[in-house]
């Protein structure tokens, strides 16, 4: 493959074994910095990119889109499935609250793959999709009305492999792209996982259009899932010369670097916030069918509603994703866009009620721009606050606060649904109000920020890359 030569910049000298040795367990971030700055004197290498980390990229967005396909299989169509499998709306919803569970179970050994390179966390992530699949298929096709247990054990399967596929954005597009395309990556690979959702929400209803078509319609989705799987196995697993001055660096230990993160307080403040909204994103992903659906909408037109949380936020990510890959703007632009996703929340209150279908399109829109707008800025902003911590600790352990509060708010959004004078029986108004609540309260995480100090909040990545020092 071709590549492109880039300027000559310090970098740190590898040893043998291409890890750092074990840091004192006492070592604090300014510890870890100095460490970084002391390794990158009187060694110069010629950094390069190659064109290769293309395909690798390709592949991490496919297990992104399939993966995510494979967790709202059943959400826009949670009628019609609750119908074939003869359970309740109820326990249709534990598919998904079983599927993000099973994303925090495995937290730890997402971070030793990880950290070990992109590419063993990327192939374990596809063989786990490809097994969990065939067993959903085998649990639809268990008698007249499936084998719902086994449905639930091939979703918790395929849970399973979704960290290794979300929280690799940040760690491969560190390894294999500069600091002017890292945003860009991450946002493309990131945001992949939730246009699955979105294939997922708008497919399930034309595929599934009464309970008997629900085993057609996880079998093809097993075949195409299985199909997006066999590339993996041939993605490149480093680029033979570093990017960047980031992408050569030796990287601390991970008990080290998770001790550094629990005193982080830029850190904690993101990971409140970051926890909070993509826990109610994922939660409306499973439920949106819930929300629409007692007050007239079709399975159909809730599953358009989904879609358009997800593709305009896609959109939105395109134009927001470039800008601030060239402004490294990260706080600023996430406090902007976080208190539009609360009034976005407020307003989600009262749009079903309306019984038209043009202000719930126009709040998932606004939803999903600032949503989706939000999650690359906020996830490579994570790994500059916390440089030299390896990226896929930050997003990893932010991936699976978003994935255990989704979990619990689909749990207290689903007993919360009825009870509201003047509505539907099953309205899940006094959910829509909890939501709100609680994401008007996590909005003040991120403007706390600019009352830290400002080594707290420095871009410690970029400012080594272009020979600075946090603090200096």
């Amino acid at each position: 493959m071709a590549d492109t030569p880039l300027s000559n910049s310090y970098s740190p000298v590898e040893d043998e074994d291409s890890e750092m040795a074990p840091l004192n367990p006492t070592s604090t971030v300014d510890d870890l910095e100095l460490t970084d700055s002391e390794a990158r004197r009187n060694s110069i290498v010629h950094y390069r990119v190659y064109k290769r980390r293309f395909f690798g990229l390709v592949q991490l967005v496919l297990l992104n889109i399939i993966v995510s396909w494979d967790w709202l299989t059943f959400s826009a169509v949670s009628s019609t499935a609750s119908e074939y499998f003869d359970v309740s709306q109820s326990a249709i919803n534990w598919l998904s609250t079983g599927f993000l569970f099973a994303f925090v179970a495995v937290t730890p050994l997402t971070i030793w793959a990880l950290h070990r390179g992109p590419k063993t966390s990327i192939v374990i992530s596809a063989l786990l999709i490809f097994v969990g699949n065939w067993i959903r298929y085998a649990g639809t096709r268990a008698g007249s009305h499936g084998h719902f247990g086994v449905v639930i054990f091939g979703q918790i399967i395929i849970g399973f492999a979704q960290p290794f596929v979300l929280a690799a954005p940040t760690r491969y597009s560190d390894l294999w792209f500069t600091d002017k395309g890292r945003v860009t990556a991450t946002a493309v690979a990131s945001l992949a996982n939730p246009l699955g959702g979105a294939l997922g929400q708008l497919i399930g209803p034309l595929w599934a259009t009464q309970p008997g078509d629900i085993p057609n319609m996880v079998l093809y989705t097993a075949v195409i899932s299985c199909v997006a799987c066999l590339p993996t196995f041939f993605i490149p697993s480093k680029p033979p010369t570093p990017p960047s001055d980031s992408g050569n660096l030796l990287k601390p230990d991970i008990a080290t670097s998770i001790k550094s993160l629990a005193f982080n307080k830029a850190f904690l403040l993101v990971l409140i916030a970051f926890g909070v909204y993509v826990g109610f994103f994922n939660a409306v992903s499973s439920l949106i069918n819930q929300i629409f659906e007692p007050y007239g909408f079709s399975e159909t037109e809730a599953g358009i509603a989904g879609a358009l949380l997800i593709v305009v936020g896609l959109v939105a990510s395109a134009i927001v994703s470039p800008l601030v890959d060239r402004t490294k703007q990260y706080l600023l632009t996430i406090q902007l866009l976080v208190p539009l996703i609360a009034i976005g929340y407020v307003i989600l209150i009262f749009a079903p009620a309306t019984r038209t279908i043009a202000l719930p399109y126009v709040v998932c829109a606004i939803l999903g721009a600032a949503s989706f707008s939000l999650l690359p800025c906020a996830l490579e902003y994570l790994v500059e606050i916390t440089h030299p911590v390896s990226p896929e600790i930050s997003s990893t352990i932010c991936w699976v606060g978003g994935q255990l509060f989704g979990a619990i708010f689909i749990i207290v959004m689903d007993a919360l649904k009825g009870g509201f004078a003047g509505e539907p029986d099953d309205t899940m108004k006094r959910a829509l109000i909890f939501e709100a609540v609680i994401s008007c309260l996590a909005a003040p995480c991120v403007f706390a920020l600019s009352f830290l100090d400002k080594d707290s909040i420095k871009l410690g990545r970029h400012g080594a890359e272009n020979g600075t020092e946090r603090g200096s």
